[in-house]
């Protein structure tokens, strides 16, 4: 306890993290403010099908099936910060941008070369956190930063809901690009020199030769990397499963609850907050935890409980409780905290300092094709037969998911036999 205490002191006095943990807030309050808005827009006053509801992810998927992988060769070889910085300015000004838009044919273009800018920063944030923040912090740094993106989906709906009430979706779209300008100030703030200490601090000699190989070795060390590792193969092969099934109704929610409540846009806002404060609450529980994280046990029983959740929506009548929304919506949240926080804590804790750029590029590609095909899939399966019906299917499927995680965990996620960054790189040299 004492020596967590201590690594968690530590870490709030580390001046860049803080910086960089406090840019990252201002974004992802802003993206939920966006996404809100974007949403009830094209849903509820466009009145767009179900299927043109599915093309939203897509425009912010494509990207990241062409970008992926390069972005993440850019956040190992550039400095990071400054990728960051451009990220969150020109964001802004697409941000800006949307409001011009009068109907889905202006919006997409606009929301694809945003996602394409914006397939920078995930692999460039996550590549700084594990440069910044020693190896007895990352499992709190990752559940501040999930704690953080968690977070904001208490705050971001409700505080869009409310200016939903008064003002359009105009006003959340503007408040996005004031939140991305404010993310871009706290990163200029950090000047040159922590800049510079945080480079050379983890530049190796091995770091050095990497960059004058090629861009296509660097990038298959990171795939060969995740070939070699059994944990990290088969946390991103159960995720892809999981991902499958959760987009296919991920942008859905409108079309569900345009049928079960017409007349309260406000709804979608108030479930993604519970889901929210589900989310923050496990999250903070996880943080107080000391025990060894069991891979199968959190990532099964956190896809369980968004299939119950998620099937639970699908049974519900039309007008009806609210307060039915908002438990469903809580437990939604816990599960995907559950998710996420390990998850992510996994990729981070069994990939080496300078792979960790690649491997997160790397998932966030796979993501990409899965925001492809599913969306599509599911936009179709709800036009075919109905949102409440898909809810209910998708959350049984996602059930399962869970429970296979839970019962075989031990059998895809072995206890690790290489947790030492310079031995893993070795083996990927050896098969590059």
């Amino acid at each position: 306890m004492t020596a967590s205490k201590q690594a968690k002191s530590s870490l709030l006095r580390n001046k860049v993290y803080m910086r960089v943990y406090s840019a990252y807030t201002a974004a992802a309050f802003g993206d939920w403010f966006d996404i809100l808005a974007i949403q009830v827009l094209v849903g509820y006053r466009w009145q767009a099908s179900p299927l043109m509801l599915a093309l939203l992810p897509i425009a912010n998927a494509l990207p990241s099936i062409l970008l992926g992988s390069v972005a993440g060769v850019a956040a190992d070889r550039l400095n990071k910060l400054k990728l960051m910085r451009i990220c969150d300015l020109f964001t802004a000004a697409l941000t800006l941008l949307i409001l011009l838009a009068p109907n889905m044919v202006w919006l997409f273009p606009i929301l694809i070369v945003r996602a394409a800018i914006s397939t920078l920063n995930v692999p460039a944030q996550q590549a700084l956190t594990r440069s910044i923040v020693k190896e007895e912090q990352l499992l709190q740094a990752t559940s501040l930063n999930g704690i953080v993106n968690q977070g904001s989906k208490i705050g971001g709906p409700l505080l869009g809901g409310l200016a939903l009430s008064f003002l359009s979706p105009q006003w959340c779209i503007v408040l996005n690009a004031c939140f991305r300008l404010s993310s871009y100030l706290l990163l200029w703030s950090v000047g040159k020199e922590a800049v510079n200490s945080v480079e050379e601090g983890k530049k190796t000699s091995k770091s050095a030769e990497k960059q004058k190989e090629s861009l296509s070795i660097i990038w298959k060390e990171g795939w060969s990397f995740i070939i070699c590792s059994r944990l990290l193969l088969s946390s991103m092969i159960f995720g892809l499963i999981g991902a499958l099934a959760i987009q296919m109704i991920d942008f859905q929610f409108t079309s569900l609850f345009r049928e079960l409540a017409p007349d309260q846009e406000s709804l979608l806002g108030w479930m993604v907050a519970a889901s929210g404060a589900g989310a923050i609450i496990i999250i903070l529980i996880i943080n107080k935890m000391n025990r060894e994280v069991r891979y199968g046990w959190r990532l099964g029983s956190g896809y369980a409980l968004i299939g119950v959740s998620i099937g639970g929506l699908g049974l519900l009548p039309q007008d009806g409780s609210v307060l039915a929304v908002l438990i469903l919506g809580f437990v939604l949240g816990i599960g995907n905290g559950i998710y996420m926080v390990t998850f992510n804590y996994c990729l981070q804790k069994e990939t080496p300092p300078d792979l960790i750029g690649r491997v997160f590029g790397i998932q966030s590609t796979i993501l990409g094709v899965v925001m492809i095909v599913a969306p599509l899939l599911g936009g179709l399966t709800v036009q075919a037969v109905g949102p409440a019906r898909t809810f209910l299917s998708f959350g049984l499927v996602i059930l399962v998911i869970g429970l296979i995680g839970i019962l075989f965990g031990k059998l895809l996620w072995p206890a690790s036999k290489t947790r030492n960054g310079d031995s893993a790189s070795g083996q990927v040299k050896e098969l590059v």
